[in-house]
């Protein structure tokens, strides 16, 4: 086999390896939140280095996209377990990059009212029917689409489920001119 053919094949073993890795790691996730095993590592969490952990994790996933962030200066620390909320974001952004087109921007902002701290995760991908919204947290749901797009309706799933054990509420909404938004909320105070 010729060097390039070999490279190749690596490659995609190795990108397969990952997607399993990460299957097998989704379905523990999914019986440690069901089973109330989760125990959360609360301390105050930089949302700044919750973000660029997040992306640094998705590598290459990440550099067909514009990735602009928005974090005031200044924005206060956030009570959360720092590993679990990466996961979360991670979780997030490779939705948005799977459904939206390629070179489009995602947006992550973050701002801040009394209580808690609110997340969203823009996109310009295709959104999800209006009948979908509600559903598309439950597990193993997922959207019907034409386009081959694989997944197994867990990574939203799992990340309701290390939202709500911090505390807090996440949510699905489509945005106006095109694609989706989440929302999440956290509490500043524990």
């Amino acid at each position: 086999m010729d060097e390039p053919s070999r490279n190749t094949l690596i490659e995609n073993a190795r990108s397969e390896a990952d997607r399993l890795n990460r299957l097998v790691g989704n379905l523990l996730n999914m019986t440690r939140i069901e089973s109330g095993a989760i125990k959360l590592h609360i301390e105050p969490g930089d949302i700044q280095d919750l973000i660029g952990t997040a992306i640094e994790q998705l590598g290459k996933r990440a550099e067909k996209h514009q990735i602009k962030v928005n974090i005031p200066e200044k924005f206060p620390l956030v009570p959360i377990d720092f590993t679990l909320m990466v996961q979360v974001i991670v979780n997030l952004l490779e939705n948005a990059i799977k459904y939206s087109p390629e070179n489009s921007t995602i947006e992550i902002s973050a701002s801040t009212n009394n209580t808690q701290a609110n997340l969203q995760i823009l996109d310009r991908g295709i959104g999800i029917p209006p009948n979908d919204l509600a559903r598309v947290f439950d597990k193993f749901y997922r959207v019907q689409r034409p386009e081959s797009i694989s997944g197994t309706g867990l990574g939203l799933s799992i990340c309701k489920g290390i939202i709500e054990t911090h505390g807090g509420q996440i949510r699905a909404f489509n945005r106006e001119g095109g694609g989706t938004g989440i929302k999440i909320e956290l509490r500043l105070n524990v």
